[in-house]
């Protein structure tokens, strides 16, 4: 590169259309990138970490008895991983040469791309990870039997009258069905409370710098 960015940053908004005090334009290219190279660093790690726990899930998973959670688990995640990975990348094409101003519009446009497609991922995202949990455990060996069978058993001693379909009791479909709902119903929201506990914080100093540089600019 022929320019680095914090020399690109400190001329961006000395632009004509931007603001024209040099410490002021010194002051926020910094904070700029100190919040997107912050961002960017997590949201790597985040990534690794989610790689990382999908795998040792995975080998954990057979330890247990479970393989089927574990193997829905690792390619749920790995494709979840793949789009991010993808996004990420997209981030990193953002033209560094325009002005600092213009550069931060560009990564809140990125970072309202990337919230608005997971959340769309979440509400099957986590209907996945649930029906892998049930699966994994009703095909879990019990004593030479799959685990879901033996509680059936065990069900119909105490219940005869219970109503089977394939072999399942209704109301047990009937609650899993309703959890599966309410999962891809309140999957965006769920994602949304996950990523203000990991990025709260960055959002909320990114939102206040363009507050700033807005009333600054007007």
């Amino acid at each position: 590169m022929e320019k680095s960015i914090e020399n690109i940053w400190k001329e961006g908004f000395l632009k004509s259309d931007a603001l024209v005090a040099p410490k002021i334009n010194n002051l926020y290219s910094q904070k700029s990138i100190h919040i997107i190279d912050k961002f960017k660093r997590m949201f790597r790690i985040n990534l690794i970490a989610i790689v990382a726990f999908s795998f040792i899930f995975l080998i954990v998973s057979f330890f247990v008895g479970i393989p089927i959670t574990g193997v829905i688990f690792f390619v749920t995640l790995s494709v979840l991983v793949i789009i991010n990975k993808k996004l990420l990348n997209e981030l990193e094409k953002i033209d560094l040469g325009i002005s600092s101003y213009q550069y931060l519009k560009a990564f809140n446009q990125w970072i309202n791309k990337q919230v608005s497609i997971n959340k769309k991922i979440s509400k099957f995202l986590y209907p996945i990870i649930f029906m892998s949990m049930i699966v994994g455990f009703w095909f879990k060996d019990a004593e030479g039997m799959p685990l879901g069978e033996r509680l059936v058993s065990e069900i119909l001693v105490g219940f005869p009258d219970t109503y089977l379909i394939f072999g399942i009791p209704l109301i047990g479909i009937v609650i899993a069905l309703l959890i599966l709902v309410l999962l891809a119903f309140f999957g965006g929201r769920i994602y949304k409370w996950d990523l203000n506990i990991v990025y709260g914080r960055v959002f909320k100093k990114l939102e206040e710098l363009m507050i700033d540089i807005e009333s600054l600019r007007s």
